[in-house]
């Protein structure tokens, strides 16, 4: 497997429920952890078990029930918006990949619209399941944030913004005996933050130095993946890394997983607070408008298979001249 690091140890963060009431000690030593795991690696494991692992299971076995639906099926879910509605297998993406999204995940009535275009009689199973994670992924994701907010100093307000979170259900089919294929491009998320939950089939990979790259294995099965998007980096001036990650296949099983993408409402702001910017630190973004950023990060095909450059490119600020 060329330019994959074995030997970096991957951060694992428990959130035990004793340490999740905000202000205590052991809240406080999440928040650092959380934050030193964002600024290092991007991303970070978080070991978290509200959510069940019989939610989980189902969710899967929705997913593999809903993957076997006539391509014409499959097709109603579509979006104006890029990457919110079906991609089937393509060179463009890969050939091994196939995705859905769910728009507005935590609100029933989305995840029950979605569900009448899947299966005309409904599935109160799927609407119900797929309601319920979506729900949860977004709260372990407020719980993050705020951690971040806290690891900072920085107020609440800080941090907020109104959004919706996209669920996307993919699988990555297993490559020809013997090939180790692309599953998914490298890419930075283009969301403000991301949480996956995989099936136990590894795949996902991480850069941690240029082309260094490490799979992430052994995750726990009551664990998620949290992943810095651009919008963060861009928020907190460049200390939070919007990490590179892509999807590598081998082996003969199929991977599933399910991610909540944070996609914040049009016309909505990213600011840097003050508190980041200061000599040291001076400030690296203007002010970045979320849905023209994402917008033109994938209106141009080969444009979103990036390293995190066209961040820079949309709101960098050029270095100060000095006289």
């Amino acid at each position: 497997m060329p330019g994959v690091n074995p030997e970096i140890e991957f951060p694992a963060i428990e959130f035990r429920l004793s340490d999740l009431k905000r202000g205590t000690e052991g809240w406080n030593r999440l928040c650092k952890r959380v934050q030193e795991a964002c600024e290092t690696f991007g991303c970070f494991e978080v070991v978290y078990e509200k959510v069940s692992t019989k939610l989980r299971e189902d969710a899967f076995g929705l997913m593999k029930e809903m993957v076997e639906l006539p391509v014409e099926t499959k097709q109603k879910n579509n979006s104006p918006m890029p990457y919110h509605g079906w991609v089937g297998p393509c060179k463009q993406v890969s050939v091994l990949y196939e995705g859905f999204g769910v728009g507005d995940a935590s609100n029933y009535d989305s995840v029950k619209s979605f569900a009448q275009l899947m299966w005309p009689n409904g599935h109160p199973h799927f609407s119900d399941t797929i309601h319920t994670l979506g729900t949860q992924m977004e709260e372990l994701n407020k719980l993050i944030w705020l951690m971040l907010i806290d690891s900072y100093g920085l107020g609440d307000d800080s941090l907020k913004m109104n959004y919706t979170t996209l669920v996307r259900m993919m699988k990555y089919m297993a490559p020809p005996p013997g090939e180790y294929e692309r599953g998914l491009f490298a890419h930075t998320d283009k969301p403000v933050s991301t949480l996956i939950c995989e099936d136990q089939i590894s795949g996902l990979e991480i850069e941690v130095n240029d082309g260094q790259w490490i799979k992430l294995t052994n995750l726990s099965p009551s664990s998620f993946v949290f992943v810095v998007g651009d919008p963060l980096k861009a928020w907190s001036n460049g200390r939070l890394k919007s990490v590179n990650h892509r999807v590598m296949m081998s082996g003969d099983k199929d991977r599933y997983s399910i991610a909540a993408f944070v996609i914040p409402n049009e016309g909505t702001i990213i600011k840097t607070p003050k508190e980041f910017i200061d000599d040291q630190h001076p400030r690296l973004f203007k002010d970045l408008d979320f849905m023209e950023f994402f917008l033109y990060a994938f209106s141009d095909p080969a444009r979103h298979i990036d390293n995190g450059e066209l961040l820079h490119v949309f709101a960098g600020l050029s270095p100060p001249v000095s006289n």
